[in-house]
């Protein structure tokens, strides 16, 4: 996003009360409940909830309560579309949270949405198995598409084609303007114990990319869907590098692409075998971090070279080199930073019992909510609480965020807008 859109938006919404003065009791909502573990009990000031609004119709839900996936964030137009257990998505004001529409599924949707500027439209799954396209104004329907599966995970744009994943370990890209099927991979679903979840897919040099439930990882061309690698499967490599079959064969994590070295990588995880990063002309596996297993969500954080700030007594520091790391969330065995060049972990911070949901960027730092103990935000290089809050309702959702502004809902259906005070340095 450009620099000016930017710092439109914060202007924006700083004027609505989500800027650098929207503190007060919000902002330690929770943090002294005596059942919390001490490590909890940290209000920094870092972190502060700017709104609260009640959104899903709770009549309407007729299963478990969990809201998942995670908020789309129109920056131009200043509106959050969310995703909501009642069957809907809402299309919310990003300023102080005020429902614009509601756009009604016949399922669940645990989506995160997809918004395209170019046409002003939203894509988005439900667990009605079908992929819809809404104008993002009005909401009306453009388009659904029947893929006779959930469909949970973010669609990917690549020029005139949109890609998708649904539960039933299909790949389907359709003609974004028409809807109309193009081609599509279907892999057939493994035997045995499963994770809940599945792989979303990535798009990068000519490719794309995903997983699927019976451990292989797997690239197709974006043109006609031909297979680019031979068939990578982690779940046979897990097995014979521990010398036991893994309990769970699933590949559940979206890849990320980057570079491992000089060499163009992709990297995924399986369940029981670890993170591997695979070479994305051949699949070959360029290293493998056993350790760290039960990983459903990686982040490539990534921090430019910048200037030091001047220090105590006048003067400047020294400069900041440009730093990377991947950022693994495990509901198994924590939060980790490793190293995206060689595997190695760089350092894992254990978490209290539950989820937790895919790490999120923001102003710098790494936000990331938990179910039984509300959102916190943490220093990427060296795993560090810096802040937290428990707004007293539990969180599975991933957060969505923007400059220093995030937006996540809580399971009793509740958004919260969120506000990051980073120092004047982080945030440009």
């Amino acid at each position: 996003m450009a620099r000016t859109d930017r710092r439109r938006f914060l202007k924006a919404v700083a004027a609505a009360g989500l800027g650098a003065g929207a503190t007060g009791c919000d902002s330690l909502g929770g943090l002294a409940v005596p059942e919390l573990p001490l490590w909890v009990n940290r209000p920094g000031g870092a972190l502060s909830i700017a709104f609260r609004k009640q959104l899903t119709d709770k009549n309407k839900i007729e299963d478990l309560a969990y809201e998942r996936g995670k908020p789309a964030i129109d920056v131009d137009h200043l509106r959050v579309f969310v995703p909501s257990q009642d069957g809907g998505l809402y299309a919310v004001d990003a300023r102080n949270g005020d429902v614009l529409y509601r756009f009604a599924t016949l399922g669940p949707v645990q989506c995160e949405p997809l918004y395209d500027p170019e046409e002003d439209v939203v894509y988005f799954g439900s667990t009605d198995g079908a992929l819809y396209k809404i104008k993002a104004k009005t909401g009306e329907l453009v388009y659904r598409f029947m893929t006779n599966s959930e469909v949970a995970r973010r669609p990917v744009l690549d020029g005139p084609t949109l890609f998708m994943v649904n539960a039933n370990d299909t790949l389907i890209a359709i003609d974004k303007k028409t809807g109309k099927l193009k081609f599509y991979q279907h892999r057939t679903p493994a035997f045995g114990i499963e994770i809940g979840g599945y792989a979303g897919c990535v798009v990068g040099h000519g490719k794309v990319f995903t997983a699927f439930s019976d451990g292989s990882a797997m690239a197709y061309s974006t043109k006609d869907g031909a297979e680019q690698w031979p068939n990578v499967d982690l779940t046979l490599d897990a097995q014979t590098s521990t010398g036991d079959a893994p309990q769970y064969l699933d590949a559940d994590t979206t890849p990320v692409l980057t570079k491992v070295g000089k060499t163009e990588a992709a990297i995924v995880a399986h369940y029981d075998g670890g993170i591997y990063a695979l070479e994305v002309e051949s699949g070959r596996i360029l290293w493998r971090n056993d350790k760290a297993v039960g990983t459903n969500n990686l982040l490539l954080w990534e921090q430019p070279a910048h200037a030091s700030r001047p220090q105590i007594g006048g003067g400047p520091g020294p400069d900041a080199p440009a730093r990377r790391l991947l950022i693994a969330a495990s509901g198994r065995t924590g939060l980790w930073g490793i190293d995206p060049d060689t595997g190695a972990r760089l350092w894992q911070k254990k978490l209290p019992e539950g989820g937790i949901s895919a790490p999120v960027e923001i102003a710098g730092a790494v936000l990331v909510s938990t179910t039984r103990y509300g959102v916190f935000l943490v220093e990427p290089t060296r795993g560090g609480v810096i802040d937290g809050i428990e707004p007293g309702n539990e969180i599975a959702m991933t957060p969505a965020a923007y400059g220093r502004h995030a937006f996540v809902m809580t399971n009793g259906g509740e958004l919260l807008g969120l506000v990051v005070h980073a120092p004047p340095a982080v945030v440009k």
